[in-house]
């Protein structure tokens, strides 16, 4: 189950939490009542080394050019 983080407009108490992503989102603040809003941030993911799409694709430098002699 993912974590979604809130955080009231009226009283700024911010939270966390697990929803299924049948179920809709949160509206109210538990604290004061006031309204939410979904607060998002970047995933995360890091890619590191020099670069999977070198590894990762066929090399064209090293492909047979089909030249005879």
């Amino acid at each position: 189950m993912p974590s979604y983080a809130y955080r009231c407009k009226t009283c700024g108490h911010s939270f966390d939490i697990y929803q299924s992503f049948s179920d809709s989102a949160l509206t109210t603040c538990p604290q004061c009542e006031g309204p939410l809003r979904k607060v998002f941030s970047t995933p995360g993911v890091t890619f590191k080394g020099s670069g999977f799409y070198r590894t990762d694709s066929a090399s064209s430098s090293t492909s047979s050019s089909g030249t005879s002699s």
